[in-house]
């Protein structure tokens, strides 16, 4: 089943402050864009059995259905709705 993959404007700018990071703080500007490359690549898979990863372990958010993505040094926090076949991105830190 495909869903739709929505970014919240907490994750967008999340997404936006590591590519910013890594380019000037870190001044790799090439491997920000490969990093986010990777972000956004596994962020995407995720209309396909977004239910494949951990559920996070700790309540109020376990019994929401938050789960955890990880990406290399990353996590991607996501509610998938299987109702309304939608995942919905919180957070990438």
């Amino acid at each position: 089943m495909i869903y739709e993959v929505e970014l919240s404007e907490q994750a967008d700018s999340d997404l936006r402050g590591i590519f910013e990071y890594i380019s000037f703080e870190l001044q790799s500007p090439e491997n920000a864009s490969g990093q986010l490359d990777r972000l956004e690549e596994q962020i995407l898979s995720l209309d396909t059995m977004p239910e494949r990863y951990r559920k996070y372990e700790k309540e109020p958010w376990k019994s929401r259905g938050l789960r955890v993505l990880p990406v290399d040094n990353y996590v991607v926090l996501y509610i998938p709705d299987s109702d309304k076949k939608v995942v919905t991105i919180l957070r990438v830190m």
